[in-house]
């Protein structure tokens, strides 16, 4: 294992992380809210030379590729060390008075969780709510991926960062060099975030609260500037279009690409795509319907918060357009199952992915054919391509993993005196990325009222459901430390 190179790595994160903490900086300069820009600035300044520090007592070879080892040890590291850089500024400037909070909220940001501890959002100062939005924005591509784009300049090779921490069980290289890939996925992500932020504004939005949004939507975290989150505008034109772009970013970025590429039948052909369109599809429908005279009055109404409801959820964003759980319970179980599904691979989404469901469900089909056909011969295909045993055994293998984290989370969090809805749905809204749960972390709730030892645990079970558990978990396996 290259542990200096890892180091070495490390440092060019925390490089980029206070590079873009400069906006913040200049935010806090600007609105003249000194205390929060000092804090920016002093955090800026130490692990600016800190960084320094390692990058010349470490100097890099000539030509360097990470191995898997190092890969895998480089993203779990670096969303720890993301989240305790990112928690500074917070701490020191007093806007999050305890340090397991403010790593807590950093964690939930660069996770693109959602999950927060704060009550009144619209106290803080706007520099520290940009740079709560900025940490979605930037943990929601991955801010490994942004760092790749750079490392080939350093002559360290990095498709084994983002093999570790692509959000799904593939990486979909869209051209043969992977820093191009990260580039091309960058541009397109930038490019939504300005659409939507433009469309906000025409909304009524003021351009802080539009792109703090877009921010949001496109990392699919849904950190609000509002206590009532989406809420608090009381737009209808506001919440339409935050459901097009959470439905947008819950997409495979590589289907966004082969789209404005002219490549359509790719598009078309997607089997994941088309299981997630069905999903939303139908799922919103059923919640519709059931609102419709039982809580709204009107189908628009019933539609409107349906479609929202139901992006947020299966999208893993995490805002609120109304309290559900004051809905009927058939639309509050609906939600609680799309929990369970998340966006596509490849997407911002959290959850477990929609590839993975139908992969398994086409599997366990498969295997009831077998059960009356024993010499039966029968291929598992997804989009037209065949899938290996071996990844559909991964498959396997990772939703054991996940659900076995949403049950050690869930005791961990019962063992602590909370009923067992608040629990459950605590480890699912932490590990699978979505912020709000049900019970005592509902939709106009929070988790403050969590001790610091269950805050703790928590930011690990989102930087765990963020890398998808098996980055996560794999540097705990003993094996993974032999030569």
């Amino acid at each position: 294992m290259q542990l200096l190179s890892v180091i070495r790595i490390i440092s060019i994160l925390m490089i980029v992380l206070i590079i873009f903490m400069i906006f913040p900086a200049g935010i806090a300069l600007f609105y003249g809210e000194y205390n929060v820009a000092i804090a920016f600035l002093k955090t800026i300044i130490v692990i600016g030379v800190i960084s320094v520090f390692f990058l010349k007592m470490l100097p890099g070879k000539e030509k360097q590729n990470l191995r898997v080892k190092d890969g895998f040890l480089f993203v779990t590291l670096s969303w720890i060390v993301a989240s305790l850089i990112g928690a500074f500024p917070f701490y020191l400037s007093g806007e999050i008075n305890s340090f397991t909070d403010a790593f807590f909220e950093t964690a939930s940001g660069f996770t693109t969780t959602g999950a927060s501890i704060l009550s009144e959002i619209e106290t803080m100062s706007k520099s520290a709510l940009f740079w709560r939005a900025l940490t979605h924005w930037l943990g929601g591509m991955g801010i490994v991926v942004l760092t790749v784009a750079i490392l080939p300049i350093l002559g360290i090779g990095g498709l084994q960062l983002v093999k570790a921490e692509a959000p799904g069980p593939t990486v979909d290289k869209l051209s043969p060099r992977i820093a191009e890939t990260a580039k091309i996925l960058w541009m397109i992500y930038v490019g939504l975030t300005l659409a939507q932020t433009a469309l906000l504004m025409f909304g009524g939005l003021s351009f802080f609260d539009a792109i703090t949004h877009a921010f949001a939507t496109m990392a699919t975290g849904g950190f609000s500037t509002k206590n009532a989150s989406v809420m608090g505008f009381q737009s209808a034109y506001v919440e339409i279009v935050i459901t097009i772009f959470m439905f947008l970013a819950g997409i495979n970025f590589a289907i966004h690409f082969r789209f404005l590429t002219g490549k359509f039948r790719f598009v078309f052909k997607d089997s994941e795509l088309r299981a997630y369109v069905v999903i939303f599809v139908v799922t919103s429908l059923l919640i519709a319907s059931n609102l419709y005279k039982n809580y709204y009055p009107t189908i628009y109404e019933s539609l409107r918060h349906a479609f929202f409801q139901a992006a947020t959820i299966i999208t893993t964003t995490g805002f609120a357009s109304a309290d559900y759980e004051k809905w009927p319970y058939f639309s509050q179980v609906v939600l609680f199952i799309l929990m369970f599904v998340g966006g596509c691979t490849g997407s911002t989404g959290g959850g477990v992915k929609v590839l993975r469901v139908i992969t398994l469900l086409k599997q366990g089909l498969n295997e009831m054919k077998y059960l009356l056909h024993p010499r039966g011969v029968f291929i598992l295909k997804i989009s037209g391509n065949t899938i290996k045993k071996d990844i559909v055994y991964a498959i396997s293998g990772f939703f054991f993993l996940y659900i076995f984290t949403i049950l050690t989370v869930t005791l961990i969090v019962s063992f602590s005196g909370h009923d067992i809805i608040t629990s459950l749905t605590t480890a699912l809204a932490t590990v699978g990325n979505i912020g709000p749960g049900f019970g005592k972390v509902g939709p106009t709730e929070n988790y403050a009222f969590y001790s610091d030892f269950i805050k703790w645990v928590l930011s690990f079970a989102m930087i765990a459901g963020r890398l998808e558990i098996y980055t996560f978990l794999v540097i705990f396996f003993p094996y993974f430390w032999k030569r």
